[in-house]
């Protein structure tokens, strides 16, 4: 192919892991409430070892259709990463909370950071092994889907939203340990009658939202200077 199809396969291929991670968040709320927090995240483990799959097996192969569609389903179990810090988030003790919530963006900087490093030419980036790097992205996924299994549900999806008490118990002292745990479940009971009172907004209703117009544009400018902060150079 010519140099100019070269570029616009690379830029494709580039490019189409934030299509997959769009298409991955925007089920991610519906999954997690349709299936419960473990469940969805079991689920996103099949889009990546997928593309794991796809990507490693595609220069044995000769495809780079297959790179493009690795690509796609690895940006879908991106998206689909929300599911962490809401289930981190609702099984670690409320005195842990905040730390927990922080250690999914520490450990996503330092995935990016193994990544890079194994990308070096001496490493995984050289032109006979990169198929091996590409495909190691399924070694987390393969791990999880190993692990996840023998950890509870999350308590206040239990409660909120399957409506089993019993389940939650067992899930906090799973967790938690045994003692006294009423006052977690009484504040998961509060927050369950608050959501029946609160409405779910889409996100075009978000926007349109004049309530919320302030509180958006904060969380925008945010998001949009963490790319400007220098985190991806360091």
């Amino acid at each position: 192919p010519s140099t100019e199809m070269i570029t616009l396969m690379w830029s494709f291929i580039v490019s189409i892991y934030s299509i997959g991670g769009l298409l991955g968040s925007s089920s991610a709320g519906y999954l997690s409430v349709r299936f419960g927090r473990k469940k969805a995240m079991l689920f996103a483990n099949i889009p990546a070892l997928l593309g794991a799959a796809l990507m490693g097996l595609s220069r044995l192969c000769g495809s780079f259709e297959m790179i493009i569609a690795g690509r796609l389903f690895s940006g879908v179990c991106g998206g689909k990463l929300a599911f962490l810090p809401v289930y981190a988030g609702e099984i670690s003790p409320k005195k842990l909370r905040g730390f927990i919530n922080v250690t999914s963006t520490v450990f996503l900087a330092l995935g990016k950071t193994v990544a890079r490093i194994l990308g070096l030419r001496e490493l995984l980036g050289s032109q006979s092994r990169w198929p091996m790097l590409m495909a190691s992205c399924g070694f987390p996924a393969l791990v999880q889907l190993v692990a996840l299994p023998f950890f509870p549900e999350s308590p206040p999806y239990l409660l909120m939203h399957a409506g089993d008490q019993e389940g939650c118990k067992k899930a906090i002292r799973q967790l938690w340990g045994e003692g006294q745990h009423q006052a977690e479940i009484d504040d998961i009971m509060k927050e369950k009658a608050t959501m029946k009172n609160t409405k779910i907004l889409s996100v075009l209703e978000l926007v349109k939202e004049p309530a919320f117009r302030w509180q958006l544009y904060m969380i925008v400018i945010l998001t949009a200077t963490i790319q400007l902060c220098g985190i991806n150079a360091v």
